[in-house]
């Protein structure tokens, strides 16, 4: 990546910004119920169905419709602010209706539909984020800090959240933590309900004046973001299979860790800076360099270098993530960007989840070493696809020459603003997630 200009805002000017620390702490709050979930809600399940193979069944489906439904309920959301504690309640309801089911073992069938109906309702909380923060942020400088420390609140819940969920668990009981993520979803989204309505970042797209504004997959230049998340979540769980299978679930564990380890770090250095060189080259950029280090097992097959490849291509996933998040801004119009945000999200867990079943069948077939091979393969090959979509879609916009949306700024005029904003820190309208 070019090289870094220390002259970018700080995290602490970041939060500096009129109300961003109340909608920081009430976001960080809504994640921690989705970070808990995943180890509850399968033990519950477990519990009330008697077997593994239906609840992991279960769960999977409940993902699934969780995240292909994702934008819709974000676009819901921008448009209608009351939706999201209306999301927030039914997905609460269900969640303590699911935990009371098995609890008492009621059949089957019922304990399934009601997880999959659970999974029609999870409010927004990170594309929400994405965007308030963008309107909040005085230049592009600031937005770039604040996107990176949210990614990495982000990152850093859902690497914790399991391991919380599992110290409850021991002290509780499965289907009470659950209860206990519904009380969170309550507590959670009505702060952040009430911090959005007083900080009025939320913008106009909810006004019957708004309109309707059209979907974001119509933005030339913005599936091929899609791609480049849906790959490299492909790729991580190609590699977490093939380390499972080569060196066993223990070390698995713990190499898997450092990649979480290593996008908090990544992301937290990029927000640091200021970086040359244009934006929309970044996640590109980023692409090449996680598929370089994905190819360190295939040279080298030891644990070491497996988990060296992890916390490399951690810190470059999420600065991709990232760069994605600001391109969101260019390349979408107001009023549906949150919504874009929210596809973000759901390629990258629609690529987890079709790298676990490719991995499975690779390992079973060929080896972990072939598994390590295909991953840095598929890299390649959306790269191949992914940059002359780019280059096709950012060549047809200079024939049209429309005014971008945001401009590239300099690196001076990016520096002298981001001094003032640091001193004074202003809220200006704008943007729109794991």
């Amino acid at each position: 990546m070019p090289s870094p200009d220390r002259g970018s805002a700080s995290y602490r000017a970041v939060l500096a910004l009129p109300h961003a620390r109340n909608l920081f702490a009430a976001a960080m709050l809504a994640r921690l119920c989705y970070g808990l979930l995943g180890l509850p809600l399968l033990l519950t399940l477990r519990e009330g169905t008697g077997s593994y193979a239906v609840a992991g069944t279960a769960t999977g489906l409940f993902g699934l419709i969780a995240a292909f439904l994702g934008p819709v309920r974000a676009r819901w959301v921008e448009r209608h602010r009351a939706t999201l504690m209306l999301l927030a309640v039914c997905y609460a309801l269900l969640v303590c209706t699911l935990a009371a089911a098995c609890a008492v073992r009621v059949p089957t069938p019922l304990a399934v539909c009601l997880t999959v109906l659970a999974g029609l309702f999870p409010p927004p909380v990170g594309p929400l984020m994405r965007t308030a923060w963008s309107r909040l942020a005085a230049d592009e400088a600031q937005r770039q800090c604040a996107l990176s420390l949210d990614t990495a609140a982000e990152s850093t819940v859902f690497a914790l959240g399991p391991v919380l969920g599992g110290f409850l668990i021991a002290l509780a009981s499965a289907p009470a933590v659950l209860v206990l993520c519904a009380v969170l979803v309550i507590t959670g989204f009505g702060w952040l309900a009430t911090a959005l309505r007083r900080s009025s970042v939320t913008g106009d797209a909810a006004s019957p004046a708004a309109g309707h504004p059209q979907s974001p997959l119509r933005a030339g230049q913005f599936p091929p973001l899609l791609l480049l998340a849906l790959s490299t979540a492909a790729a991580f769980s190609l590699v977490e299979i093939a380390i499972v299978a080569a060196w066993g679930s223990v070390t698995a564990g713990v190499l898997t860790t450092l990649f979480s380890v290593g996008g908090v770090l990544g992301g937290l250095t990029y927000g640091g800076r200021r970086w040359r060189g244009a934006l929309w080259r970044r996640p590109l950029l980023m692409e090449v360099a996680v598929a370089l280090f994905y190819t360190l097992p295939v040279l080298v097959y030891a644990a070491a270098a497996a988990g060296a490849a992890l916390l490399f291509a951690g810190a470059c996933t999420d600065v991709l993530l990232i760069a994605a998040y600001q391109l969101v801004d260019r390349y979408v119009p107001e009023g549906s960007r949150t919504e874009a945000g929210a596809w973000i999200n759901t390629a990258y867990n629609l690529g987890g989840s079709l790298g676990t079943a490719v991995g499975g069948v690779l390992v079973g077939r060929s080896g972990p070493p072939a598994a390590f091979a295909v991953t840095a393969g598929l890299l390649g090959v959306c790269l191949l696809i992914g940059v002359p979509w780019t280059l096709r879609q950012r060549a047809t916009k200079a024939e049209g020459n429309p005014a971008p949306s945001r401009p590239e700024p300099t690196a001076a005029g990016t520096a002298a603003t981001a001094a003032r904003s640091s001193s004074h820190p202003a809220s200006t309208e704008h943007n729109s997630p794991r």
